[in-house]
C-alpha cells in the first residue's frame, strides 16, 4: 500500500492543537481514500476528550472528531505514519530525542503556513487557558498550512 499516506499531527496533550489539525485535515481530504490522519501528544494521557474550545472551532468550520480520545505518541504510531507534523520546535525536539529513528518523517506545521510573522516565531501557539481568540489564531495557522501540507504529501507520496 505504498500510495497510502498517514499524516500524524503532534502537540503536547493531544486535546487542543493536534486534534484541531486532525479534524480540519479530515475535512480537507474528505472523499479521498489515499489519506489517513491522526494525532497524538508528547505528554498526553490516554483517552482525554478534545477541549471544548477546539470542539467549537471544528463545529464552526463544519469539521468533527467522532469518538476522539487523546493518546501519547509512541514508536508504533510513528512507525505507521508517513509524515509527522509537530506544532512547535519543542515538540519536534522531543520527537527527535525520543524517536530519532523516525526523524526523516518530522516537519513543523508552521513551515507550511506561509505566515512569516517573526513576532510569532515558527511555533503554532498553545491556546490552552487563553480563551476563544487564541483558538481562532491556531485555526488560522492550520487553515493556512493544511492545503500546503496536502500538496506536499501528495508530491512525495506515501513511504
Amino acid at each position: 500500500m505504498s500510495d497510502q499516506k498517514h499524516v500524524l499531527f503532534v502537540c503536547t496533550g493531544n486535546t487542543c492543537r493536534s486534534p484541531m489539525a486532525e479534524g480540519l485535515f479530515r475535512k480537507a481530504i474528505a472523499g479521498r481514500g489515499d489519506f489517513v490522519v491522526s494525532s497524538a501528544g508528547v505528554a498526553a494521557s490516554k483517552g482525554a476528550p478534545v477541549s471544548r474550545e477546539t470542539q467549537d472551532i471544528l463545529r464552526k468550520r463544519g469539521a468533527a472528531l467522532e469518538g476522539f480520545g487523546s493518546r501519547p505518541v509512541s514508536a508504533a504510531i510513528l512507525e505507521s505514519a508517513t509524515h509527522v507534523f509537530a506544532m512547535t520546535e519543542g515538540h519536534l525536539a522531543v520527537l527527535e530525542a525520543r524517536f530519532p529513528e523516525y526523524a526523516d518523517k518530522y516537519f513543523l506545521v508552521r513551515e507550511f503556513s506561509g505566515i512569516s510573522d517573526k513576532r510569532q516565531g515558527i511555533d503554532v501557539p498553545d491556546p490552552i487557558g487563553m480563551g476563544p481568540a487564541a483558538y481562532e489564531e491556531v485555526a488560522k495557522v492550520l487553515d493556512a498550512a493544511i492545503p500546503a501540507i496536502i500538496a506536499y504529501v501528495d508530491s512525495v507520496g506515501g513511504k
